[in-house]
């Protein structure tokens, strides 16, 4: 036989967590038929994979890039590091269905929760759709060179049947009836699932809750039950009001989900913080049972660092003092933030933290706009307050005032101890992920993640092995959403690849910006490196870090995946 590509010499790491094998990989119609010792074989393309491993294509459970898919057909950057497959439509967040006079709501909820610019939105999304299933349609049209699951959003989906009142209410009977039909007509179209948020910062629309945080109990049931219907999916939430830790309420919806749905739910996050160093293995220990039904957390490998921008407050919006400062002109926030009853609201809020914690030992300068403030970059808030004789509290707000604010902060939230991250990713309970690729543009970048995994945990800490650790970010990730061609090297399965050099792979703790969105916007992208190839079904996407052109990514049918 005459191969399409043939894959020589290389360490291949099978996705299973087997041992590795030196061996050959050959591909034809974009599927592997044989692994082994193929010697003597033709093949239209070949590649010397010599000193390289060849893994399956990393698979992206938690992604936001329902809006770039219009403008990016490579989706950058987690196509950079290996990933050939990512997950989108969480947190309940989303862009369909949506009708043409509704389009400002939806882009309004992917600015105050995600962090997309409204101006990058407004010149990228191509909105050629109106329901969910002409949505995939127009990605298939577009063409994609990764793989693209799609989750249902919730909030689109009420918002669709019920208008202003999805951001006031609970949907009444026969609302919530057309809202159950569009997700089985979403499921039918190959949907993986819903998503949808518990949390308090996530206000959409002039700075009101996310519609899916108004539905009632009576809803969720009968949106889970769809998938207990169809027998596939997933749910995914945004759940935990405190970060790592899980109250009775949540605990009672992850109950809700598991036992309507029948069906697998991950949840938001697990995360080591410094105030509460016992509260990851607590909350493992509380959850154990819905673990073992399926509750799965998600968690990250790297540092969860944050670059704050006061006028677009995200993770300050936890705080109910910092609502009325969303979607406001800056002199307007300004005169917001330099009000003393709004310091003192600030002050009190911090007295019970949720999210942010005001250690403002960990908040530093990372840019400032204005010439006479350049002088503070990369000093943190505490020791810039000493000096100026000043509150760190005032100091930060200060500091943004001054600076029209401009000014970016790096804070890190969470995992700023790196020597207790090993206890989370070797956990068999958690699952690797929480890129959130696409999202928080200028803020956080984590796309990187599974190339940070590889090189600071695999090559120089030896905390896992690189067989566990490919396994933790392709076949567990796969076997979550029910892909079933993907997430393995076997023949008969999928040729997705992430061909990488153990000896160099890896990516940095922090990003750097680019103003390569829509009409110049800026974003923050995380680099690869030590990945040679990134392969979709067959064909070369990325080699060497250069784009092939080769778009060969498909949208993936739950039924069929």
């Amino acid at each position: 036989m005459a191969y399409d590509l043939l894959i020589k010499h290389g360490t291949v790491v099978d996705g299973t967590g087997a041992p590795a094998i030196h061996a050959d990989v050959a591909v034809k119609d974009g599927v592997i038929v044989e692994i082994g010792q193929l010697a003597g074989s033709a093949a239209t393309r070949t590649i010397d994979a010599s000193d390289l491993v060849v893994a399956p294509g990393f698979v992206d459970p938690h992604t936001h890039y329902d809006a770039q898919i219009c403008w990016d057909d490579v989706t950058s950057p987690s196509c950079w590091h290996g990933v050939t497959t990512v997950m989108m439509g969480n947190c309940g967040v989303g862009l369909a269905p949506c009708r043409p006079e509704s389009r400002e709501v939806a882009a309004w909820d992917l600015v105050n929760v995600e962090a997309i610019p409204f101006e990058v939105l407004s010149k990228g999304v191509t909105w050629d759709w109106e329901s969910f299933p002409d949505y995939m349609a127009a990605a298939a049209r577009r063409g994609s060179g990764l793989n693209l699951g799609f989750m249902c959003a919730l909030t689109p989906f009420r918002h669709y049947v019920m208008g202003e009142a999805s951001m006031e209410r609970a949907a009444n009977p026969t609302e919530l009836a057309e809202v159950t039909r569009l997700l089985r007509e979403a499921m039918d179209a190959g949907a993986f699932g819903f998503s949808t948020t518990a949390a308090a910062q996530h206000l959409g629309y002039k700075g009101r809750p996310l519609a899916c945080r108004l539905a009632s109990e009576e809803e969720l049931r009968s949106y889970s039950r769809v998938l207990k219907d169809v027998g596939r999916g997933s749910i995914e939430i945004a759940l935990t009001s405190e970060a790592s830790r899980v109250n009775a309420a949540e605990r009672d919806l992850l109950e809700l989900f598991l036992t309507e749905s029948g069906r697998p739910v991950t949840w938001l996050a697990l995360l080591n913080r410094d105030d509460d160093p016992g509260a990851v293995q607590k909350t493992l220990a509380e959850t154990t049972d819905l673990i073992e039904r399926g509750a799965i957390p998600q968690c990250t490998c790297r540092p969860f660092i944050f670059q704050i921008d006061v006028s677009k407050p995200f993770i300050l919006a936890s705080m109910e003092c910092w609502v009325p400062v969303l979607n406001q002109t800056v002199e307007r926030q300004t005169e917001i933030l330099r009000s003393p009853k709004f310091r003192a609201d600030f002050r009190e809020a911090l007295k019970k933290p949720k999210i942010f914690t005001g250690r403002w030992e960990v908040m530093t300068v990372l840019e400032a706009q204005n010439p006479a403030l350049k002088k503070y970059q990369g000093r943190n808030v505490v020791e810039i307050a000493r000096e100026r004789g000043a509150d760190p509290l005032d100091t930060f707000l200060d500091l943004a005032i001054e600076d029209n604010l401009a000014m970016q902060f790096n804070y890190i939230l969470f995992n700023a101890d790196e020597s207790r991250i090993p206890e989370l990713i070797t956990d068999s309970r958690t699952m690797i992920g929480l890129s959130d690729g696409g999202a928080h543009v200028d803020s956080i970048c984590d796309a990187g993640y599974a190339t940070y995994l590889l090189g600071t945990w695999v090559r120089e800490r030896a905390a896992m092995t690189l067989e566990h650790a490919v396994k933790r970010i392709t076949s567990e990730p796969a076997d979550f959403y029910g892909i079933r061609q993907r997430g393995r090297l076997k023949p008969g399965l999928a040729a997705d690849f992430a061909i990488f050099d153990l000896a160099t792979v890896g990516s940095d703790v922090t990003g750097t910006m680019r103003n390569d969105l829509p009409g110049g916007g800026r974003r923050l992208v995380m680099t690869s490196r030590g990945v040679e190839y990134t392969i979709v079904n067959g064909q070369v996407l990325f080699a060497h870090g250069q784009d092939s052109g080769a778009r060969a990514g498909r949208v993936l049918h739950s039924a069929r995946a």
